[in-house]
C-alpha cells in the first residue's frame, strides 16, 4: 500500500513524515531535487504481539505502508496549465492522499497565503485537484470524439461515455470519487490516476496547545467532507517528540497529554477504513505475520496474498479468530472446544483471523 503526503509549503509535511518513519523498515530514498522522499513503514498491531506469547516464534513480520512525500502544491495554483507533470508521476501510484492542512501558530514560518485557515486551504486543495483532473477530461474528450467519428469502435464509445460522466460532475465541483461508477466503469479510467477519484486523509496540524481538544477542532469540517473522505488532527511536533522516545516513557509522557495513543497509530486505522482493507494473520512455531487484504476477500483470494500457488492450489483454510484464540491459548484448545474451523474457498475472510492455509501445488 502506497500513501502520498502532501500539502503546502509549511504545512508540516516533512516532520510527520520523519514521526511516521520512526517505524521505518527501510531507510528513506529520494535524495534529488525534485525525487519524493520514500520510506516503507511497519504498520504497528499489538495483536501481533499477543500472538507471538502463545506462539513463541523467533520472528514477527507486520504488514507495511510505503509513505511517499510529494512536493509540488504551492500557494499560486496552476490553474491553466494544470498540477506539475512531476507532481502526478509521483501522485500515480498512490492509493490514498494524506493532505496536512495547517492549523497552527508559527512567526518563524509564516504561512504562504498570509494567514492560517484550514478551510481555505482544503478548498484549495480540492479545487487544485479538480481542476487538473478536469482538464485531463476535457483533453482527452477532444481526441476520443474524433476518433469515434472516425471508427466507430466500441472501446472509445465506452471510454467516451464514462468520461463525459466524469466532465459532468467535475463541472459541478464535485469529485470523481463521488460518481456511482460500476466496476466495468472503473476499469476503464483506472489508468489516468485521477486525483479526485483517490481517498483523501485530510490532517489537521495543531498547536501543541490544542493537543487535547483536537476532536473538537475537526467537528467544524465534518460536514464539509465528502465521500471516501476523512479528517483528523494532531501536533506534528508532538508526534514527533513521541517518536523519540524511549518505550517506557511514552505512557507517561501520553498520560500528561491526556491522550491515549499516539496519533500516527490512528492516522492508518483511519487509513485502513478509508481503503477498505484489512488484516489476518498466520501463525506458526517459526513466525507470526500480519497480511493486508481487502473486506470482502474470500479465504481462496486470501491465500494468494501468500503466494500465488496457495491460491491456484487452495483446498481449504483452518479458521479461529484473534480474539478467540486469545481466549483458549492454544490452537490444540480451539480444536477441542470446536472453535477451529474448517472453510471453503467462499468463505469471506474477517478482520483478526487467523488462518491455516490446505492447499495443493
Amino acid at each position: 500500500m502506497q500513501i502520498g503526503i502532501v500539502g503546502l509549503p509549511f504545512s508540516g509535511k516533512s516532520t510527520l513524515f520523519e514521526t511516521l518513519l520512526s517505524h521505518k523498515i527501510h531507510e528513506p530514498t529520494g535524495k534529488f531535487k525534485n525525487e519524493p522522499e520514500r520510506g516503507i513503514v511497519q504498520v504497528p498491531d499489538e495483536r501481533l504481539y499477543d500472538l507471538s506469547r502463545i506462539f513463541n516464534p523467533p520472528k514477527i513480520v507486520h504488514t507495511t505502508i510505503e509513505y511517499i512525500k510529494v512536493s509540488g502544491l504551492e500557494k499560486e495554483g496552476h490553474r491553466g496549465s494544470g498540477l506539475p507533470g512531476q507532481f502526478l508521476s509521483n501522485m500515480k501510484t498512490v492509493e490514498l492522499i494524506l493532505v496536512m492542512i495547517r492549523a497552527f501558530d508559527n512567526d518563524v514560518y509564516p504561512h504562504p497565503m498570509g494567514s492560517v485557515d484550514p478551510r481555505r486551504d482544503i478548498n484549495f486543495i480540492n479545487t487544485e485537484f479538480l481542476l487538473n483532473d478536469l482538464s485531463i477530461v476535457e483533453n482527452r474528450i477532444e481526441k476520443l470524439e474524433k476518433l469515434v467519428m472516425k471508427t466507430q469502435a466500441e472501446k472509445d464509445k465506452n471510454e467516451l461515455e464514462v468520461l463525459k460522466k466524469c466532465q459532468s460532475v467535475l463541472e459541478e465541483g464535485h469529485p470523481i470519487r463521488e460518481l456511482e461508477l460500476t466496476e466495468r466503469e472503473e476499469q476503464i479510467i483506472k489508468g489516468f490516476q485521477f486525483l479526485s477519484a483517490k481517498p483523501l486523509l485530510f490532517v489537521l496540524n495543531i498547536n501543541e496547545t490544542d493537543i487535547d481538544k483536537s476532536e473538537e477542532l475537526i467537528q467544524p469540517f465534518q460536514s464539509t467532507i465528502a465521500k471516501k473522505c476523512a479528517i483528523t488532527a494532531l501536533s506534528a511536533e508532538i508526534e514527533k517528540e513521541i517518536s523519540q522516545l524511549e518505550e517506557e516513557d511514552i505512557g507517561d509522557f501520553l498520560a500528561d497529554l491526556n491522550i491515549s495513543e499516539p496519533a500516527t497509530k490512528k492516522l492508518i486505522r483511519v487509513s485502513y477504513e478509508l481503503l477498505g482493507l484489512i488484516s489476518f494473520f498466520t501463525v506458526a512455531s517459526n513466525e507470526c505475520r500480519a497480511w493486508t487484504i481487502p473486506k470482502g476477500y474470500t479465504a481462496q483470494k486470501a491465500a494468494g496474498t501468500i503466494h500465488t500457488d496457495m491460491e491456484k492450489g487452495f483446498i481449504r483454510a483452518e479458521v479461529v479468530h484473534y480474539e478467540t484464540l486469545m481466549t483458549y491459548g492454544s490452537l490444540n484448545a480451539c480444536k477441542e472446544n470446536g472453535l477451529l474451523r474448517l472453510e471453503g474457498k467462499e468463505y469471506v475472510v474477517k478482520d483478526g483471523d487467523t488462518l491455516t492455509m490446505r492447499f495443493n501445488v
